[in-house]
């Protein structure tokens, strides 16, 4: 093990790592680069009984994120189909990208601009609305902007908690919006109307530069903590075990 100091990268790791904390015994579906890196890292310390899927059709045991030299170790069979029953069944916390998101939680991954002519294409809907009225939702988004945390998303693709209060039975009392972590902070909406407040800020960055970075007017705390370093075996296991390749450094670089 030669690196001593935590990167930005290890720093949004174990933040995602943390957004897992208390899962217990469910899947748990991070989708992108630092996702897998930080849910790996949590069933690796602090929640071993989180579920983890290949991004294929198995769920499996391995630490290790993108490569499994020694082979998978496949827990379980699950084909795309069986996912819609574990989906249903809410026993799932995924962590999705997001084009765009709002104040409330509201998330955008299916096109900018106008709904009827918009200027880009992006994923579409996907599965984001069942995602987000069924089973615990936290978004990453590698680059905290303005433009990416915004006041208005251009359309709806997962439902925040303005949306979600409007509705009634099992979709308003369990919707979940946990996290939003960036390469600058760790974001939440544990406040009274459910608007996004700074949770934490990462070593060096400012709530001030935060709240530049954001189209939005954040719910900043008196005392903002700043984001956990990994300790000496997250490190190792980061290096040595989850992502030696360094692949979570390529997204989020130093700043």
């Amino acid at each position: 093990m030669t690196t001593t100091t935590a990167a930005r990268a290890d720093v949004c790791a174990v933040a995602v790592a943390e957004a897992f904390r208390g899962d217990g015994e469910i899947l748990a579906n991070p989708i992108g680069t630092i996702p897998m890196v930080g849910g790996r890292l949590a069933r690796a310390t602090f929640e071993p009984d989180l579920q983890m899927t290949d991004g294929e059709a198995a769920l499996i045991a391995n630490d290790e994120a993108f490569e499994w030299p020694g082979g998978k170790v496949v827990e379980l069979w699950n084909p795309y189909r069986s996912m819609f029953d574990i989906v249903w069944g809410g026993k799932r916390h995924v962590m999705m990208g997001a084009t765009q998101v709002d104040q409330y939680g509201n998330q955008n991954i299916a096109a900018i601009g106008e709904y009827a002519k918009p200027k880009t294409q992006l994923l579409g809907y996907r599965g984001a609305p069942g995602n987000t009225v069924n089973n615990t939702t936290s978004y990453w988004v590698p680059s905290h902007s303005p433009q990416v945390l915004c006041a208005k998303v251009d359309t709806v693709t997962g439902v925040g908690y303005d949306r979600a209060a409007q509705l009634k039975g099992r979709t308003a009392e369990f919707h979940e919006i946990r996290r939003v972590i960036t390469n600058l902070a760790v974001l939440d909406f544990e406040t009274p109307d459910h608007r996004m407040r700074i949770r934490s800020v990462h070593p060096g960055v400012t709530t001030a530069e935060v709240q530049e970075a954001t189209g939005f007017e954040l719910v900043i705390p008196a005392d903002v903590p700043t984001s956990r370093l990994p300790d000496d075996e997250e490190l190792r296991l980061l290096y040595e075990v989850i992502d030696p390749k360094g692949l979570r450094l390529k997204e989020v670089p130093e700043a």
